[in-house]
């Protein structure tokens, strides 16, 4: 069954697009749904990117993302990561772990209560074959990865978890994101920065130690 959806025509297009919404963070966070992309919201469009950027850099993988189907359809969510060699398709669904006006809440803590929001919203049919995407938007955010992997829900019905946050803008104009994946399979959680160039034209990806 083929399913009609919006996708950019290459990862930088898609960074030049995004370029408005990065230089307004309080567009990025309370932005209306993009209507030429499926109704999806602007940081949902960009941490979709984040990801295909980090999984393509690190693993040379040839992923790109789209908007959900049009129309009902039993794979939709939050957008959709494809891979183009294999046409396998990774479904994501987007929660947002938002600081508010209390002192002392911790980025873990933050997680883990997003999480389980999404967790509770359905059951294990809707998150199955999912992956969880979590937006932290904390300042200053110290994360300890491999903590929050290890306290994840069980069972977490959803495939894997990644987490995305803004980290700084550079004195020089640069945009640089965190992004985490939260699997300690191997040992530790994978955990990258995504430096965007300061006239959004190209980007680079770094592990960090």
């Amino acid at each position: 069954m083929r399913y009609h959806v919006r996708q950019f025509k290459s990862m930088k297009l898609a960074l030049k697009d995004l370029e408005q919404f990065v230089r307004n963070p309080k567009l990025l966070q309370n932005g209306r749904p993009l209507s030429q992309f499926g109704n999806m919201l602007p940081r949902e469009v960009l941490a979709n990117w984040l990801l295909c950027a980090t999984v393509n850099a690190v693993d040379g993988r040839g992923l790109a993302f789209s908007s959900d189907p049009i129309g009902s359809s039993p794979i939709g969510g939050d957008g959709i990561i494809r891979e183009e060699a294999t046409c396998e398709l990774f479904p994501t669904e987007h929660v947002m772990a938002r600081s508010s006006a209390r002192q002392g809440v911790d980025a873990q803590t933050l997680i883990l209560k997003a999480i389980e929001k999404k967790r509770k919203k359905g059951d294990a049919a809707y998150a199955s074959g999912k992956t969880l995407v979590v937006l932290l938007d904390l300042d200053g955010a110290v994360l300890f990865p491999n903590s929050v992997a290890r306290s994840l829900p069980d069972p977490l019905h959803f495939a894997t978890v990644w987490v995305v946050c803004f980290l700084k803008r550079t004195d020089n104009g640069e945009y640089i994101y965190g992004v985490t994946h939260l699997d300690v399979s191997e040992g530790d959680a994978p955990t990258f920065r995504v430096r965007i160039a300061k006239d959004f034209d190209d980007w680079e990806v770094m592990g960090v130690q």
